[in-house]
């Protein structure tokens, strides 16, 4: 168990203080620090960030209301608050080879509504990728107010190679004459063809629109291709494998610089989370080091090396394979469901998601696959030796336990994971 001492070596030197106001709350961080370094975090989606960032998030720039943009503020005393966005802004630009940057999205679905609110209109059409092949929540789906909003058209994989079906997309894009085309989404294993779809979007005349929240800390790295060169925008988290703080942000062509500024504030969103936005400034810097790029380069690289040891399993990656951070695996040829595969590994120590695959029979809160990400665990230290470790593992989980902790199997394997972990550790004990 992480003592107190220990969390504020990375909850700030404020956390004794959090101790005697709120010991429940203090206690429960110090568990979530535990429960992070306990077991193999694989969801594709989390990181974990410097003690720089969580410096920067605990600080007293939560306290400063700054509506607004820096120089144009609706309050006073923002005078460093401004210089603090500035130098988000100028990093983000220089780190993304961008003309413009708006960093004061709260997540990446405010910055995905911000670019709704800049170039679409209620009722227009969009057209966008399945969510059940591969797309995001706010790309139109029936739930989100994407879906509520817009007459959302999809397109998806072909079948034969579950990778994105580009003659469907120019086919749609064709009858439909979607206002906005959208590339990207939260289980797509590889590259996406930017000039394919910029060419699309030309011929039709829609504004084509990335949405990179997935990996955009692959294209900070300098390890896959930029989508910046050609969308009109692209939108991103930062807290994926850009190993940043919590939160969005958007870059864009000049042209299109003050149409997205305002409709991040004042349509969208109201005042910025200027810890937030200092964080993300740490952030844009750590991430242009050739260190950060050494990283994203060993993310992919052990992405493959997992996808792969899990296929010698019986795992099936779909699409065969990955070029990115995540790899998206079908359970059925060794018939166990997601849900049930997720349930196994957690017990086992192992935290990965179920994931619908492309044309999966089963229902989503069951699902036939599972996701996998190595961002957290590269950013621990480990290589393509230890993928093939944690592939064994995650197989022997998935097809050998029933979901019991106390399964004699899941008890051994937790062991073999907490002595991985005592080599490659999470936020090592100071």
């Amino acid at each position: 168990m992480s003592t107190h001492l220990e969390a504020q070596t990375y909850y700030g030197p404020h956390f004794g203080e959090l101790v005697r106001a709120d010991p429940q709350i203090a206690e429960l961080l110090v568990s979530e620090l535990d429960r992070q370094r306990g077991g193999l975090q694989l969801i594709a989606s989390e990181n974990q960030t410097s003690p720089a960032v969580l410096a920067a998030l605990g600080s007293t720039l939560s306290n400063k209301y700054a509506e607004g943009y820096p120089d144009r503020r609706y309050y006073g005393g923002c005078a460093e608050v401004d210089k603090v966005e500035k130098l988000a802004i100028e990093r983000a630009t220089a780190l993304f080879e961008a003309d413009h940057a708006n960093v004061q999205p709260h997540s990446g679905a405010s910055a995905n509504q911000a670019v709704y609110g800049a170039f679409a209109s209620p009722g227009d059409t969009i057209l966008a990728m399945s969510l059940d092949h591969g797309g995001h929540l706010t790309h139109g789906f029936k739930v989100s107010f994407s879906g509520k909003w817009f007459n959302a058209v999809h397109y998806g994989v072909a079948e034969s190679t579950e990778d994105i079906d580009y003659d469907q997309v120019e086919r749609l894009a064709r009858e439909h004459r979607p206002t906005l085309i959208i590339a990207g989404g939260s289980a797509i294993p590889r590259t996406i063809d930017f000039e394919r779809f910029r060419a699309i979007a030309d011929e039709v005349g829609a504004v084509f629109w990335v949405d990179a929240a997935h990996f955009i800390g692959l294209v900070a790295g300098k390890a896959i291709p930029s989508p910046v060169p050609y969308a009109d925008v692209v939108s991103f988290t930062t807290h994926k494998v850009l190993r940043g703080p919590r939160g969005g942000a958007i870059v864009c062509k000049a042209e299109h610089a003050a149409k997205i500024d305002r409709a991040v504030f004042p349509m969208m969103q109201g005042g910025p989370l200027m810890h937030a936005v200092a964080a993300k400034a740490v952030n844009f810097a750590e991430c242009a080091t050739p260190e950060y790029q050494r990283y994203a380069a060993q993310v992919i690289e052990n992405s493959r090396a997992l996808a792969g040891a899990l296929a010698e399993r019986d795992i099936r990656p779909i699409t065969g394979g990955t070029d990115t951070h995540l790899s998206l695996h079908d359970l059925r040829d060794v018939a166990v469901t997601g849900v049930d595969a997720e349930r196994r590994c957690d017990a086992a120590g192992i935290v990965l998601n179920k994931n619908a695959i492309p044309f999966d029979p089963e229902k989503p809160n069951v699902a036939s696959g599972v996701r996998v990400g190595t961002p957290s665990v590269t950013t621990q230290g480990m290589g393509v030796e230890q993928m093939t470790q944690i592939a064994d593992v995650i197989h022997r989980a998935v097809t050998q336990t029933d979901g019991d902790p106390d399964h004699a199997l899941a008890t051994e394997l937790r062991d073999e994971v907490t002595q991985l972990l005592t080599e490659y550790p999470a936020y090592p004990e100071p």
